[in-house]
Order: structure tokens, then C-alpha cells, then sequence
């Protein structure tokens, strides 16, 4: 007899790394001659989030991020990157009087109730060295209350003290899809905040990421048989550990990113996590 698979308890939201790309138009994901300000209520017909791109380039402003989720449905969640002036040209000097400006960009969100988490994206150049580490600790200290994820490009921080502090922290340890090159960080399958989990998949295109140019790094179209793989080996014991998850797609190129997400919301769905 059939049955079918009792739904995790955890719950799961799918979506992409930004959604307001001029060639999803071209490539077919949007509707011939869409505008970019009708892009985000038509990306939540299909998917339940976005992670915000545009606050990595330029502190957000709470104007510009109340008109933004007025554009998507009431349910609809946002995560989104710190400023890079936070992550990757910090001024030691400056950096605490912009996190109390990112705070209030924020803030229609936070009080919405709209946003799943702040993604502190690092570079690869950000090593476990020791002034990076009391960085790191200082920002936290200085973001808290909001949800945190910190995503590490350099393998140094891939050790259990790193792990064991941010699970202490209730802070988000994101994991990545990327190439298997030296030096980046690996794909692990931690969870160290039992609120929620975190996943990127930025593609394998070893080629690209060698290269420093985004759109060759972006451009990987991911196989049935390599998402089947995080369905099953990370994705489902991740569920185990946490209460909801966020996984986001940031192979952009051609659209790529929507066409996978919904790729891996089927297995997803059919392995009862969805």
C-alpha cells in the first residue's frame, strides 16, 4: 500500500538570490515586457522569499524597503546581506554608526515581521586570522536582535570552536553550494541556530570563480542528480535540527537560479520536507 511522506515540522522556504534581473525577461521567467518594479509580486507567484542583493551594494532606506514590501503578498519574507561596507571595506572608524543605519533601513521589515534574516556575507580574503575574529565578534555584539547568518568563504572557519560560538550566539552558520576549489569552505551540513538553517547554492563553476568575472562565476545550471544530493544527504538532516530553513539559489545567469529552486521544490515536495 502507499503512503505518503509525513511533512516535516520543519518549515522550509525556497527562493533566489535577488529577483529583479533584466535577462530573467529574456529568458523567460518573466513575461515578455516586464518592467523591474513588476518583478518582485510576479517572483512571489512562485516562490515565498528573496534574499535582497541591493543592500549588499547600498545601505537600505526605510522609505525605499517600505515601497518594496508593499510591492510583495503580506505572508511574502525577505532576507537580506549587510552592507559591504560592513563585510568587505569596513572603516574601523565608521562601521558601528552604520550598522545603527542599517537598523533603521531595515526597520519596515523587522517590524513586519517580514524579515527571515541579515546575511553577513564575507569574502575569501576574510581568514580566521585574529583581528578578523574580534571583528566578527564585535559586529554581532553590535547586530543583535536581529536574525543573523554569517556566510565564510574561507576554509579557517570551518572548525568547532567557530561552530560552537555561534551556536552560543543563536546566530545562523550559512551553508554553500560552491566549487570544490582550495581554500573556499566546504560543504558541511551544521546547523548552530535552532531557529533556522541557511543554504546557498552559488553554483560549481570552478572556471568562473577563478576568474573574478560574476557572470561566468554565476553561470552553472545544477543537475537532478546534484540537488537530489542535498535533498538527501544535507537538506533532510538539516530539517532535523531546526524549526525552519531558507534555501536560495544565486546561479543567476539565464535564469538558471528559478528554474533550479523550482527544480529542487519537487524533490523537496515529494521527500514530504516541503
Amino acid at each position: 500500500m502507499h503512503t505518503e511522506p509525513t511533512k516535516s515540522p520543519c518549515r522550509l522556504r525556497v527562493g533566489t538570490s535577488g529577483y529583479s534581473y533584466a535577462e530573467w525577461v529574456n529568458a523567460g521567467f518573466y513575461p515578455p515586457g516586464t518592467r523591474s518594479d513588476q518583478m518582485l509580486p510576479l517572483y512571489a507567484q512562485t516562490f515565498p522569499i528573496t534574499e535582497l542583493n541591493f543592500t549588499w551594494y547600498q545601505m537600505p532606506k526605510a522609505a525605499a524597503i517600505e515601497r518594496l514590501r508593499q510591492r510583495a503578498p503580506s505572508g511574502f519574507r525577505f532576507a537580506a546581506k549587510l552592507t559591504r561596507t560592513l563585510t568587505h571595506e569596513v572603516d574601523p572608524s565608521q562601521w558601528r554608526g552604520q550598522v545603527s543605519r542599517y537598523r533603521d533601513g531595515m526597520a519596515p521589515l523587522t517590524q513586519a515581521r517580514q524579515l527571515t534574516a541579515v546575511l553577513l556575507q564575507f569574502p575569501p580574503s576574510f581568514s580566521r586570522a585574529p583581528k578578523n575574529r574580534y571583528y566578527l565578534a564585535a559586529l554581532l555584539d553590535e547586530l543583535a536582535g536581529l536574525p543573523l547568518a554569517v556566510e565564510f568563504r574561507h576554509a579557517s572557519w570551518a572548525t568547532d570552536r567557530v561552530f560552537d560560538e555561534l551556536q552560543r550566539r543563536r546566530t545562523t552558520l550559512v551553508a554553500v553550494d560552491e566549487p570544490n576549489l582550495p581554500g573556499l569552505f566546504p560543504q558541511l551540513d551544521v546547523v548552530t541556530n535552532p531557529d533556522l538553517f541557511y543554504i546557498r547554492f552559488h553554483g560549481r563553476n570552478a572556471r568562473g570563480w577563478r576568474s573574478g568575472n560574476m557572470q561566468l562565476q554565476f553561470d552553472y545550471d545544477y543537475s537532478n542528480e546534484e540537488l537530489r544530493g542535498w535533498a538527501d544527504k544535507i537538506i533532510a538532516p538539516m530539517t532535523r535540527q531546526a524549526g525552519s530553513g531558507v534555501i536560495f539559489f544565486n546561479n543567476h545567469v539565464r535564469a538558471q537560479a528559478p528554474k533550479n529552486a523550482r527544480r529542487l521544490i519537487s524533490q523537496l515536495i515529494e521527500r514530504g520536507l516541503l
